[in-house]
C-alpha cells in the first residue's frame, strides 16, 4: 500500500512540476494572444499558432531543467517534443475555432483560450513524458 502511495505521490509532484512550468509558458501565451487578438485585432487561430509556438519553446527549455530526465538524445528529445507540441498547437486552434462559434466564447477569447490549455494540458504531459523519459503511463 506504501508502495502505491509512493508512486501516486511523485506522479502528483512530477505534475504539478509540469504544471508549474507550463504556467510560465502558458502566461507568455496567454498573453501574446490577447495583444494580438485584443489590440491588434489580428485573425484567432494564426494568432493562436505564434503564441502557441513562443509559448512551446519556452515550455520545453523549462521542462527539461525542471520537470523531466533526458533520458534520449537531447535533439532527438526536442524534435520529438517540437512534433508533440505542433500536434497540440494545431488540436488547440481546431478547439478556439470551434468554441468561438458559440457567441459566449467569441466574445470571451481570455475564457476560450484557457478551456483549449486545460484540454491541451494532459495531451502535453503525458506524451512530452514519453519524449523525455521514454514512458508514456508507466509509474516508478
Amino acid at each position: 500500500m506504501n508502495a502505491m502511495v509512493d508512486k501516486l505521490k511523485k506522479l502528483f509532484l512530477l505534475k504539478a512540476k509540469f504544471a508549474l512550468t507550463s504556467l510560465v509558458a502558458t502566461l507568455a501565451d496567454l498573453s501574446l494572444y490577447m495583444l494580438q487578438v485584443q489590440v491588434y485585432g489580428l485573425p484567432k487561430v494564426s494568432s493562436h499558432y505564434v503564441s502557441a509556438s513562443v509559448g512551446m519553446i519556452i515550455n520545453f527549455f523549462l521542462q527539461k531543467r525542471f520537470v523531466f530526465k533526458l533520458e534520449r538524445n537531447a535533439l532527438i528529445t526536442f524534435l520529438m517534443a517540437v512534433a508533440i507540441s505542433i500536434g497540440g498547437i494545431f488540436l488547440g486552434g481546431l478547439i478556439i475555432k470551434w468554441l468561438s462559434q458559440w457567441p459566449f466564447f467569441a466574445e470571451h477569447q481570455a475564457i476560450t483560450k484557457i478551456v483549449q490549455i486545460g484540454i491541451i494540458f494532459f495531451y502535453n504531459f503525458y506524451l512530452k513524458r514519453f519524449s523525455f523519459e521514454k514512458r508514456f503511463l508507466k509509474m516508478d
